[in-house]
């Protein structure tokens, strides 16, 4: 399975608690069936653990990185493989910083949904690639922040270099939905300096081409309607343009 850079690199407290306050949100029941996907070094299970009563396993690309003993590490490659789990299984799935490393993100996500048990809980976290940080760094360079040139047939995979599908929120809800999955809540993990920076420049000439653009979508195109509404006008909120990393949960 491609798999987030470890840890101490990408996987950082500001993440791991903003994941881990989304759980909150859902409140879990006592006793959940969890899993971690791409877990890593098992820091946000350490921290579900502490506050949550939880039964937690692990599927990842290798058993190398797990320094929790005690839990099973199920190795499977998202990329060309299912999650090797019966249907509804768990209770509680966490996917932090892996669905951009995933060349077909929409299956797992489907995947996901097959092994949740009927009201189970999902949060997935993912690069914001809508910051104003980034869509500056796309309109100047062709490239969403952490979203760079790749080797071409020597990329590091299980890091940044494996960076392969970047994903916005829009499209993020919108392949959850199409999953199956109700009741998304959004959140970000923190508010760039970088992007603050942009806002007083960018945030008029945003709000004002955002306007005339929805308005072509809804009344010509037909794109936007009562199932989508809130996720577009979502697109150019505060916390999506500031935001570093996206994180949303979902039940199924």
């Amino acid at each position: 399975m491609a798999h987030a850079a470890e840890p101490e690199q990408l996987s950082t407290p500001k993440i791991l608690g903003g994941a881990l306050a989304m759980i909150r949100r859902f409140s879990p029941k006592p006793n959940s069936a969890y899993l971690d996907i791409g877990a890593g070094h098992g820091q946000l299970i350490a921290l579900v653990q502490k506050e949550f009563s939880v039964q937690p396993r692990v599927c990842d690309y290798t058993t190398e990185l797990l320094r929790l003993p005690g839990i099973k590490v199920d190795v499977a490659d998202l990329n060309h493989e299912p999650l090797p789990y019966a249907d509804a299984t768990f209770d509680l799935v966490t996917c932090t910083e892996v669905i951009e490393h995933l060349e077909h993100y929409r299956f797992t996500l489907r995947e996901i949904y097959r092994v949740l048990k009927p009201g189970g809980i999902l949060v997935v976290t993912t690069p914001n690639i809508l910051n104003l940080k980034s869509r500056v760094r796309f309109l100047c360079y062709g490239f969403y922040n952490l979203f760079g040139p790749l080797h071409f047939m020597e990329s590091a995979l299980h890091s940044t270099g494996g960076h392969i599908n970047p994903v916005s929120y829009f499209y993020l809800a919108h392949s959850l939905t199409d999953a199956g999955f109700t009741g998304i809540l959004s959140a970000v993990d923190k508010h760039q300096r970088t992007s603050w920076a942009w806002v007083v420049p960018l945030w008029l000439p945003i709000k004002i081409g955002a306007w005339f653009a929805h308005r072509r979508e809804v009344d010509k195109c037909k794109t936007v309607d009562a199932s989508n509404e809130v996720f577009v006008q979502h697109m150019n909120s505060l916390d999506i343009l500031l935001g570093r990393t996206i994180i949303l949960g979902c039940r199924k």
